[in-house]
């Protein structure tokens, strides 16, 4: 509980800006914090009333506290539409199953510069929505997860190319799921 405390202090002082509604949940969600993310072509996402291009993420299903937008998820840790679903939210968690293996490994955190090359963006995927996938892979459960490309989940606007980028994805995974530096 002290480190779900201490990532909750840095991501209030981070996102005084946004104004997120911060909570912890508890129970099954889907952390794309080492996650790549694939373009949906002529898809987007809404965000606070802006509009970007969707991308999507294959993430593993934990269970246990998670830290919530949940002014992104109607208010509630519930899962956003039933039993099949989750809620993709951020973690503490310092080892989980990660791609292409889905073998538990320790998450490596890193930084890099966003380009606007093919792959080199990255995407957000704090508290938007999951379908879980019906077989585990490697023994981990699996979810299908969805958020907006290139938007910044401290301010929810367009992170402009050229930012830095904090992600849990290895090095050459395309639009790696993470956060700019605000």
């Amino acid at each position: 509980m002290k480190r779900i405390a201490a990532v909750l202090v840095i991501l209030c002082s981070m996102a005084v800006q946004a104004g997120p509604s911060l909570s912890i949940c508890h129970g099954e969600y889907a952390l794309c914090a080492a996650s790549p993310t694939t373009p949906v072509p002529g898809k987007t996402v809404t965000v606070k009333g802006t509009v970007f291009p969707m991308g999507t993420s294959v993430c593993p299903v934990l269970t246990g506290e998670s830290i919530a937008d949940l002014s992104l998820m109607n208010g509630s840790c519930d899962a956003p539409s039933g039993k099949d679903t989750v809620w993709s939210l951020f973690s503490t968690r310092t080892s989980y199953p990660q791609a292409p293996s889905w073998d538990n490994v320790t998450a490596v955190i890193r930084t890099f510069t966003m380009t606007d090359a093919p792959g080199g963006g990255m995407s957000n995927m704090w508290s938007f929505p999951c379908t879980k996938r019906p077989k585990k892979v490697n023994g981990a459960k699996l979810a299908d997860c969805v958020g907006p490309m290139n938007e910044s989940p401290w301010t929810t606007t367009t992170v402009p190319v050229g930012s830095t980028i904090g992600t849990a994805a290895p090095v050459g995974a395309n639009n790696p799921v993470g956060g700019n530096f605000p």
